[in-house]
């Protein structure tokens, strides 16, 4: 067979291969959002006593945090585990204002159910608005965009006094080849800026979680 049949052959091949995984099944796909918290030598922790309620989930559709429109029809799906989309947020805001929080300090907080504790300096809650990402597929490229949307009470136990925080972004990317590393990948980062900003836009002062704005 001569060299250039060769290369049609490849090319042929190739394209196939591609073709036949451009076409959705309608399956749901796991996403991991969970981020290892870095070990962290606890030796002053600060003396204010924040409790994190579970947030809310406020979202139109509870079904899916993301879908990936494929090139040659039909979808495939992408959720958390046991739909508790919530839960991981709660517990990824935790977990990284206990090793490092406001001025990048380790702060004492826990995560309770609503109303169990009565003893805290700050209690926060909140709502997930939206959180989710979409994947479109294209010949030779697959366009991801995710976006967020969270709404952040914080109830200061010293003055009564409530600060509110609505938190939004997004980010797009383009990639050559998809894997479901990618819509993983880029949901993280999108809530990981989410909590960012909510640290950056907040400050604690006397006991009370205050908007950097009211400063």
């Amino acid at each position: 067979m001569k060299p250039s049949l060769l290369r049609i052959l490849g090319c042929a091949i190739l394209v196939v291969t591609m073709l036949a995984g451009c076409r959705g099944t309608g399956t749901v796909r796991a996403l991991d959002l969970r981020e290892k918290p870095p070990m962290v030598q606890v030796t002053d922790i600060e003396p204010v006593k924040i409790v994190i309620e579970p947030l809310d989930d406020r979202r139109a559709d509870k079904s899916r945090v993301g879908l990936r429109t494929h090139l040659w029809g039909g979808t495939t799906y992408f959720n958390v585990p046991g739909d508790r989309l919530a839960s991981v947020i709660t517990q990824r805001l935790a977990d990284r204002l206990r090793t490092r929080g406001w001025q990048d300090r380790v702060w004492d907080v826990r995560v309770a159910p609503a109303g169990s504790v009565s003893d805290a300096d700050i209690v926060i809650s909140g709502q997930v608005v939206d959180f989710s990402a979409s994947a479109k597929s294209r010949v030779f490229s697959t366009v991801i965009d995710t976006r967020s949307r969270f709404k952040v009470v914080a109830k200061n136990q010293a003055d009564q006094s409530t600060t509110i925080r609505n938190i939004e972004g997004g980010r797009s990317r383009t990639v050559f080849w998809f894997s479901e590393d990618d819509i993983q990948e880029q949901l993280s980062v999108t809530l990981k800026d989410g909590i960012e900003r909510l640290i950056s836009d907040t400050t604690i002062e006397e006991k009370a979680l205050r908007s950097v704005r009211e400063q």
